[in-house]
């Protein structure tokens, strides 16, 4: 345990920082598989905005990286294609 002050308050934010981020991480994943989900249905272009739209505000935020969430979307943009295709 830390003894300093500046170190002690650090250790706290740094706590609150973890679990937001965490919360955040969760609901991209979430928005991700809902997205693949719907693959070929009539929500499927809102599932991939809405996980769009979260991929991005993460990076805004610096949760991820800019790249990291660029490679994400055309990942998932290629993926909900390719079920999209097959399922029709």
């Amino acid at each position: 345990m830390a003894n300093i002050k500046s170190q002690i308050k650090r250790n706290r934010q740094n706590e609150k920082r973890r679990v937001r981020n965490r919360a955040a991480r969760s609901e991209l994943h979430t928005r991700e598989k809902a997205a693949t989900e719907a693959a070929g249905t009539e929500n499927e272009a809102e599932a991939l905005r809405l996980a769009i739209r979260k991929i991005d505000k993460a990076a805004q935020k610096g949760m991820i990286h800019k790249n990291t969430a660029a490679r994400r979307k055309s990942r998932l943009i290629a993926r909900v294609r390719q079920l999209a295709s097959t399922s029709s």
